[in-house]
């Protein structure tokens, strides 16, 4: 009996994939989430990721489903383009079509901080007028708090959270929130750099710095947290 032949994979397929695995249900229940249906599927992200794996890494169809506008297919996007082959233009293209907070976050933990330009692009977009383009600078930031590397960064990083912590939008306001929370968690000595700029903010009289400086305060100041900093090596 021949073998089966493995799937030649392109962007007509890989969205054949994708609607293959589409809901009613899932389409729906976007919009209680904030993300926006008109250009979606309805395909939950587990069912993304096991399109991914079969895919495998491939820049150029990354390309191509980002340049396709369909919300799952620039989720997937993220999964199967190669770090080492994104660019800082391709960053730049990629924040310019940022529409919704799913991509922004999804992009920038499973592709952006990874790429050798994440910094200069957290710096560069911390002061973006658009929501969603502003947003992407502190979900890259937040994500690159999550990996090993230099730690003098993220200092510069708390000047950028105080910068932008003045601005009321949703969108971007929680991922500043976010981005201090993990920047306190990474070490005892940005744990208390992240504390201090947490409860400047927190006496603030703009009313988003204050909830920000609040509602950060919570995580790095549990125990659990503190004991866990305490005891690491």
């Amino acid at each position: 009996m021949a073998a089966k032949k493995a799937p030649v994979w392109d962007l007509e397929t890989a969205l054949a994939a994708l609607k293959e695995r589409a809901t009613q249900a899932q389409l729906d229940g976007m919009a209680r989430y904030a993300i926006p249906s008109d250009r979606a599927f309805g395909v939950a992200m587990r069912d993304v990721q096991t399109v991914a794996k079969s895919l495998g890494k491939n820049h150029a169809l990354a390309a191509e489903l980002w340049a396709s506008g369909w919300y799952e297919a620039r989720l997937l996007a993220c999964y199967v383009d190669d770090p080492t082959a994104v660019t800082a233009k391709q960053m730049d293209d990629w924040c310019r079509d940022f529409d919704n907070w799913a991509v922004v976050d999804t992009v920038c933990f499973a592709l952006f901080k990874r790429s050798p330009h994440a910094w200069r692009k957290v710096e560069a977009w911390s002061s973006k007028k658009d929501e969603f383009q502003r947003r992407g600078a502190f979900a890259l930031l937040w994500a690159l708090a999550g990996r090993d590397g230099g730690e003098e960064p993220f200092y510069r990083g708390l000047e950028l959270i105080e910068q932008a912590a003045t601005d009321e939008r949703n969108f971007v306001k929680k991922a500043v929130n976010m981005a201090l929370r993990a920047i306190g968690k990474r070490n005892l000595p940005l744990h208390t750099a992240a504390t201090a700029t947490a409860k400047r903010l927190g006496a603030s009289e703009k009313p988003a710095s204050r909830w920000i400086g609040k509602d950060a305060l919570k995580e790095p100041e549990s125990p659990k947290v503190v004991w866990k900093l305490g005891h690491s090596k």
